[in-house]
């Protein structure tokens, strides 16, 4: 089993920045994958970048330019770094963690809201 914590979200004005932070812990395998999802009420859960333990990210073309996915392996942790927000930005986001054998593991959420 994998147990993620997500943390970061929160009330941000249009043009901000946050800061999502997902830190897995259990049953960790040297070779996975991390990464953050988005989700808006009545839609799918969509993808915003992913990043392996290797070093290879994925990054929806939505999120290119203003959303930056890092990690840190020694701490099993994933980072969303999220500039220029704009009201439509205001989501549940929700941490993944990807098995070599492709399990999922998902983090509850944490919500964004883009708003003055």
């Amino acid at each position: 089993q994998v147990q993620l914590v997500e943390s970061g979200g929160g009330l941000v004005q249009p043009g901000g920045s946050l800061r999502l932070s997902c830190t897995a812990s259990g049953s960790i395998g040297s070779i996975n994958t991390m990464g953050w999802y988005r989700q808006a009420p009545g839609k799918a859960r969509e993808l915003i970048a992913i990043a392996t333990s290797g070093g290879n990210i994925n990054v929806a073309d939505s999120a290119k330019g203003r959303f930056t996915i890092s990690r840190d392996n020694a701490k099993n942790t994933v980072y969303l770094q999220m500039n220029s927000l704009k009201p439509e930005d205001t989501d549940v986001y929700y941490c993944l963690y990807r098995t070599t054998w492709d399990r999922e593991y998902w983090g509850k959420g944490t919500l964004v809201t883009v708003s003055s």
